[in-house]
């Protein structure tokens, strides 16, 4: 053990020592070498850390009103049993601080527009367009409509004070490693910190927007010619409520909005603003038990997201007099995200459904303080807010703008071109008053029986609009599309709008019994994977970014299934399976010129012809599949990718590019701008496409190439810290397959529940519990995730339960 320790210990200080001299996270400064190699402070602290906890501890804290005792299996997951609800939250922000404390810190401080503070000037425009787009100001109003639910504000006061429990046992010799490297301390938690967490799930889920470079396709193409490029449903699609549920209520009526056409003429600068990956997504679904070999409902989830170390998720179980239930929570936010309890499961996905607008404002003076307003003129509302950066003797003031839209978010930014437009942005809101928010629907879903609890619940839930798919022991399974919807007309929000007028704000919101949901469908089954919401048959428009591909394939696999096993759905989470790629490949092909190719071609040609559709790690024709694919797009859409990188363009989707080739396959948008005298067709353009493959790849593929090397999966740390990260994955898989890996984007928890008699649970993430890199369990499932494998999860009964290894237990108390 001694010698294994040694070992562990001479490679972190190796990696240390590389990191030192050759890598700044964040740009940032690096402390003293003396304070860090410290043998008393320094990083061996963190090397020295046991890899499980103490086998016994007592904790003693005057916020607690009962007894708790938390039990650490195997994996370090805590169960926590508490004789109050409350007591069980104080518990578990006191352990999750305890593992994940920095994460904790820099992703409240991220959202905030804080970096600055311990990183110095790299992180200074991060922070400004934090403040700017109004992140920090949306978390304070938030904070105030929490403080009128009692339920809620109790909650999150009884998080916090588990945390700073936690943080103020720490001495500097205790902080985690990322705090020396960048060399400043851990503050206490605020409830503020906790809606900031929020907003930051607000940001990755709901914060794309395409208002401007929508509006320049428009503007390049005209309208017909961009309402034939870029259709607004798939005629293909499955959306997620089935096109068969009945809208059996009174639509409200909506004003229609006055046009400038001046602004869809307009062509608008390249904005160069960070967004959120147009990658992420998630895949969930519940079976009924009329279509499960055990007849028992079976709920899965596994959402896609940005893969990090540590990891975006912290594994838990709560068990209370009113609930006793196991999943994954987000640290810093207090309860269960994703889970199950002894009666009910509940997962989620994205929506995509647009809840962020641009408004072209008419100023009517230099220095953009007035506006026109329904013909009347407006002041602007001005504030100042103050940033702090570290090496720097005075603060930044930066003074923003708000208009009755919301913010106008880039003023400061004089090559933006946002500047002059407002923001109205949903998560940004002051929420109205009511019973509970996001984090009493947390809570309500945790203690809930029944589908009448799962409805109510879901309730006081407005953003990041998120697909609740539900299974209960009972037999109902449900899913709602859930969140706040702005009542917009037809087009609405797709495009820039005139500022000028109230008639274009949103028109309210979709009633919440309006919107989309199923209960019990006939065909035996709930899902989504970001696909449209509803069908156009739906009454009430909504624009926003959507999957076109793997939502199609799992109800297709779903609806196949007939008594369908545990197994079954880990193989079906798992799969490499595109039906991207089933779809394209044959039509490619069709379209391909045999007799015009070479013998070394034509092998390629029957590579594609027998591969079965799936991106294994090691296989090499997925690669190619990717490559045709890319240059028939490329060469089909030259007059919207060739245009000056200044315009930004919208692109159409990949599904209207084989629409196009399949039933247009004559039409202008084939013939190719780099060949003056010849006028290609879909034919033409698909052979020149693979020539151009053949010559660029084939020295690629003879070397071995593959689709590991072209995906390049990994996990980095949250700070970019080299040696903390995990790369070069043996990971199968493809962005439109259910397992959706994609470079550093992937199934980020994997979930699959049977909720019979005795519960039957299966869950992995790619990381580990402890955020300490020194520590085994920092990144130990991610051999198990990249195998596709599962851990069983551990669903205690009571504190006396040893079916599986209890390493450690703790007692809490006043």
């Amino acid at each position: 053990m001694r010698l294994l320790r040694f070992i562990s210990f001479g490679t972190l200080t190796l990696g240390l020592t590389w990191v030192l001299n050759t890598y700044q996270p964040f740009g940032a400064p690096v402390p003293a070498l003396g304070a860090l190699f410290s043998p008393f402070s320094g990083f061996w602290a963190n090397a020295d850390a046991a890899s499980l906890p103490t086998e016994k501890l007592e904790l003693h804290s005057e916020q607690l009103q009962g007894k708790v005792e938390v039990l650490f299996d195997e994996r370090l997951v805590p169960h926590i049993f508490a004789e109050q609800f409350l007591d069980a939250i104080f518990a578990q922000g006191y352990i999750t601080a305890m593992h994940r404390l920095w994460q904790m810190d820099i992703s409240s401080r991220a959202a905030a527009g804080r970096l600055s503070e311990v990183l110095g000037d790299r992180t200074l425009e991060n922070d400004l367009n934090q403040r700017r787009k109004g992140l920090l100001r949306g978390a304070k109003a938030a904070l105030i409509a929490l403080k009128n639910s009692k339920e809620e504000w109790s909650i999150i006061e009884a998080y916090t004070a588990g945390v700073n429990a936690y943080i103020k046992t720490l001495q500097p010799a205790d902080y985690p490693i990322e705090f020396k490297l960048l060399g400043y301390a851990p503050e206490l938690w605020t409830p503020l910190k906790t809606t900031l967490c929020f907003k930051n799930m607000a940001e990755t889920l709901c914060y794309r927007h395409a208002d401007l470079p929508t509006t320049n396709a428009r503007a390049l193409f005209g309208p017909a010619l961009f309402d034939f490029l870029y259709p607004a449903y798939n005629p293909k699609q499955s959306p997620v409520i089935p096109a068969t549920v009945k809208w059996d209520f009174k639509t409200l009526m909506i004003a229609p909005p006055k046009k400038d056409l001046k602004l869809l003429s307009q062509i608008w600068p390249r904005h160069k603003m960070p967004m959120p990956d147009e990658s992420l997504g998630s895949n969930n679904w519940a079976l009924s038990g009329s279509k499960t070999a055990s007849g028992h409902p079976i709920i899965c989830n596994d959402p896609h997201l940005n893969l990090t170390l540590p990891s975006i998720w912290y594994e838990a179980q709560i068990h209370t007099p009113e609930t006793n239930v196991y999943g994954v929570s987000i640290p810093g936010l207090p309860g269960i995200i994703i889970g199950f309890n002894e009666n009910i499961g509940w997962g989620v996905t994205n929506v995509g459904q647009d809840v962020l607008d641009w408004y072209a404002i008419k100023w009517l003076n230099d220095a953009h303080t007035e506006y026109a307003y329904d013909d009347q003129k407006k002041k602007v509302d001005i504030k100042y807010d103050t940033v702090f950066v570290r090496g720097r003797k005075n603060p930044v003031i930066e003074p923003l703008k708000f208009t009755v839209w919301g913010p106008v978010a880039f003023e400061n930014v004089p090559q933006s071109p946002y500047r002059g437009l407002a923001m109205h942005w949903l998560a940004a809101e002051q929420p109205e008053p009511r019973e509970f928010y996001e984090v009493g629907t947390f809570s309500r879903l945790m203690k809930a029986k029944n589908h009448a609890d799962y409805a109510k619940a879901l309730m006081g839930y407005d953003a990041p609009a998120q697909n609740f798919a539900f299974a209960c022991k009972d037999g109902d399974i449900a899913l709602k599309v859930n969140g706040k919807f702005p009542l917009k007309t037809p087009g609405q929000g797709r495009f820039v709008q005139d500022g000028s007028f109230s008639s274009n704000a949103w028109h309210g919101y979709i009633p919440r019994d309006q919107i989309p949901q199923v209960k019990n469908p006939e065909r035996g089954f709930v899902a989504s994977a970001n696909q449209n919401s509803a069908s156009p048959a739906y009454p009430y428009y909504y624009n926003g970014e959507f999957d076109d591909y793997r939502g199609r394939l799992i109800n297709r696999r779903l609806a196949e299934m007939n008594k369908a096993t545990i197994q079954d759905m880990m193989q079906l989470q798992t799969s490499s399976y595109s039906l991207l790629a089933e779809e394209a490949t044959p039509l490619l092909l069709k379209l391909l010129s045999r007799n015009d190719l070479t013998e070394s071609e034509n092998a390629l040609v029957k590579q594609l012809e027998t591969w079965d559709f799936k991106f294994r790690y090691d296989a090499t024709t997925p690669v190619l599949f990717q490559a045709f694919l890319d240059s028939v797009y490329t060469f089909t859409f030259d007059e919207i990718l060739d245009q000056p990188d200044s315009i930004e363009i919208q692109k159409p989707r990949t599904w209207r590019l084989l629409e196009l080739l399949e039933q247009f396959p004559q039409h202008d948008i084939f013939d190719r701008r780099a060949t003056k005298n010849k006028k290609e067709n879909a034919a033409d353009l698909v052979l020149d496409a693979f020539h151009q493959v053949v010559r660029e790849w084939t020295p690629k593929f003879k070397a071995g190439f593959n689709w590991r090397q072209q995906n390049k999966a990994e996990i980095r740390h949250m700070a970019r810290i080299p040696a903390f990260t995990r790369n070069d994955l043996a990971v199968s898989g493809y962005r439109q397959a259910p397992n959706a890996s994609n470079g550093g984007n992937g199934p980020s928890w994997r979930m699959v529940v049977e909720l019979g008699p005795e519960i039957k649970a299966y869950g992995v993430f790619p990381g580990g519990q402890s955020g300490n890199p020194g520590n085994s369990n920092y990144d130990a499932m991610i051999p198990k995730w990249v195998k596709g494998e599962y851990n069983e999860l551990f669903f205690m009964k009571n504190a006396q339960d040893r079916r599986q290894k209890v390493l450690a237990t703790w007692s809490m108390q006043k």
